[in-house]
């Protein structure tokens, strides 16, 4: 704990951080932690002081989900109405919860798609009746051996079931952030799509199926390289500028950390602040579609 709260001080108190970072997810933990070495601040109040939003994970992990071999249900539902009274008192004010889809042998099952839905349109409704903002997480992941296409064709469909169950649980759609994966091959996929072609099709599947209400989109790495989640956001703002009715955001996890982490490595906290500006600075640009040219 006294590891995690010394790495967390290092990003936050980054000088700067807030020009590229508007928001920081952060753990029931993390929520309630302060700084280590300026006076004991309050992590909320820090971050809050320097405009950027404090939120806060408020699903409890991913588990098997009965009668679905293989595949999962995201679970935390129980008592989260009061929890995030809490979390709104503590001042957060917006969350996350992840769900999460494996493609597979004959998965993903509607079983599985519909049951994660309903898991996140109820979270969705409660965190609105707390003045909170969801973020809306349906991560269909790129472990596998799957085409782009066969993960384009799964992300159209979770994303279609998403949006008629937060229909129907009146959630509003202008009021939540979708935090979706991008259409990418799988991993283990012999023949991987290029950067112009994953920007296409991701722009493609939002296109289908997100409702011009909702006001961002804010993308998850999902296990992509630093590198290749920065150049695929920058393609996609630079080639549909202007022709997409939300912003394309980043809300990057490992692909935002892995540089600060490594250079970090539990003491230097100058390299480690480096590290993070750097590259929140460059996907602040892709943000926008104005990184000259990357080489992936």
């Amino acid at each position: 704990s006294e590891m995690r709260n010394e790495y967390r001080d290092m990003l936050f108190t980054a000088e700067r951080m807030e020009d590229n970072i508007s928001g920081v997810i952060m753990f029931d933990e993390t929520l309630r932690q302060s700084t280590t070495c300026d006076n004991n601040i309050p992590f909320v109040k820090l971050l809050s002081d320097k405009g950027v939003l404090p939120g806060i994970k408020v699903d409890t992990g991913a588990k098997d989900l009965a009668g679905a071999p293989g595949e999962k249900i995201t679970e935390g539902l129980d008592g989260l109405r009061d929890r995030l009274v809490e979390y709104y008192s503590l001042g957060a004010r917006f969350a996350k919860w992840r769900a999460v889809i494996t493609i597979g042998k004959n998965i993903p099952s509607e079983h599985c798609i519909v049951a994660n839905a309903n898991a996140l349109a109820r979270y969705a409704s409660l965190c609105q009746e707390s003045n909170i903002v969801p973020i809306v997480e349906p991560e269909v992941l790129m472990d596998g051996e799957h085409s782009v296409e066969t993960c384009f064709d799964v992300t159209s469909n979770t994303l279609d079931c998403v949006f008629n169950v937060l229909r129907i649980h009146n959630v509003m759609l202008e009021g939540i952030v979708l935090k979706p994966n991008m259409v990418i091959s799988g991993l283990n996929c012999s023949s991987q799509a290029d950067i112009e072609k994953v920007s296409d099709m991701t722009v493609k599947v939002l296109k289908d199926n997100v409702p011009e209400s909702v006001p961002g989109i804010a993308f998850l790495s999902g296990g992509q390289s630093s590198d290749d989640a920065t150049a695929h956001l920058n393609c996609m703002n630079k080639k549909y500028k202007g022709n997409l009715p939300w912003n394309l955001t980043f809300s990057y996890g490992r692909a935002l950390q892995a540089d600060a982490l490594m250079s970090w490595g539990g003491s230097n906290r100058e390299e480690g602040q480096l590290k993070l500006i750097e590259r929140s600075k460059s996907n602040s640009l892709a943000s926008k579609g104005e990184i000259p040219s990357l080489v992936s």
